[in-house]
């Protein structure tokens, strides 16, 4: 495959970026307290908020690999 260097640059940033800030923001929502229930046990609140980080990072590894396969390519 080939990109243009700026958009195969574009696309490792944006894939860094993600994989850079959604594990900051999933240790902000793990402090909070609507994150676990007087139990202690996890609350949809957390779910959702793991499974939107998880699936964040999975696209932004994607995004980053495709860029450097632009790059290489």
């Amino acid at each position: 495959m080939h990109l243009p260097a700026i958009l195969g640059w574009v696309l490792v940033i944006a894939g860094v970026w993600s994989l850079v800030v959604w594990p900051q923001f999933l240790k902000r929502v793990m402090k909070d307290p609507r994150a676990r229930d007087a139990a202690g046990k996890a609350t949809r609140f957390l779910t959702v908020h793991v499974v939107l980080v998880s699936i964040s990072m999975v696209l932004g590894l994607a995004t980053a690999a495709i860029g450097v396969a632009g790059l290489l390519g």
